[in-house]
């Protein structure tokens, strides 16, 4: 992951490896420890490549972009591209969230495709174990994620299968993200920020606790939210769909992102 970036910018390849304590481009390129899949390393990996990704749009000439947004630790990129803090302060922030998140474990999440996002709270609220997780991503109309305990998890499996999911999918990750099993390291994370100051930004920034441009007043209250709150993905997209985007373009590894656009707009019409 990266490549040919860690060379094209070696200004920030040395920044990041000053920041973090150890070679960014080793861990993206060769992840000789298999710490690639950890949070605590994943995010920062994922921060500097998408940075650089974006760097190398703007640098060779791709017009800048009229919204920004991302998914959970994306949306730190967002906030890079729309001026509010520069690379160093970013890579430090995402140190400390990955650092953080990394500190819980003992729970999970899964994707269920093929409900729609009120028919799987629905089914939650029918059951204690239900009852003890969270929609942790409302990723599009058809595709939820949900987190809390695994044991929870794996209970409520059978009913989503009786109620006619395409797919119900545990996902490999180490915590049970944006959900209210984050709500300590988001406190903690909120006190980290409050020693950082953020600029207004000149890009709209769509939040994902709120599906609404950050407000240039609230930059460090939003950020610290995310870590515990839904990622509203499909309410920010179709923010935007509302106010006449109708292109957009993933910048950073892989199509995730655009797939799921490309089934908010088949759906949403």
């Amino acid at each position: 992951m990266g490549g040919p970036l860690f060379d094209r910018f070696a200004d920030w390849s040395a920044q990041a490896d000053d920041i973090l304590g150890y070679s960014i481009r080793e861990l993206c390129v060769d992840d000789p420890r298999s710490e690639l899949g950890l949070t605590q390393f994943t995010q920062p990996s994922l921060f500097v490549v998408n940075a650089m990704t974006y760097r190398a749009r703007i640098e060779d000439g791709a017009a800048p972009p009229q919204y920004v947004a991302g998914h959970s630790l994306g949306e730190y990129n967002a906030l890079l591209a729309s001026g509010a803090f520069d690379f160093a302060t970013g890579l430090e922030l995402v140190k400390r969230r990955g650092a953080l998140m990394g500190q819980i474990s003992g729970g999970g999440m899964a994707a269920i495709i093929g409900l729609e996002p009120g028919r799987i709270q629905e089914i939650l609220e029918t059951t204690d174990e239900g009852r003890r997780l969270d929609i942790a991503n409302f990723n599009s109309f058809e595709q939820t994620v949900i987190a809390g305990p695994s044991a929870d998890i794996a209970a409520v499996k059978p009913q989503f299968e009786g109620a006619g999911v395409r797919l119900f999918v545990p996902l490999k990750v180490s915590a049970p993200f944006h959900s209210r099993y984050m709500r300590e390291p988001q406190a903690e994370f909120g006190s980290f920020l409050a020693d950082y100051a953020f600029s207004a930004p000149a890009i709209p920034v769509i939040a994902n606790a709120t599906a609404a441009p950050y407000a240039a007043e609230a930059v460090r209250d939003t950020l610290a939210r995310q870590i515990g709150s839904a990622v509203r993905w499909l309410d920010s997209m179709l923010f935007l769909m509302d106010r006449g985007v109708t292109a957009f373009e993933e910048v950073g590894p892989g199509s995730v992102l655009a797939k799921l656009v490309g089934q908010i707009k088949k759906k949403r019409t």
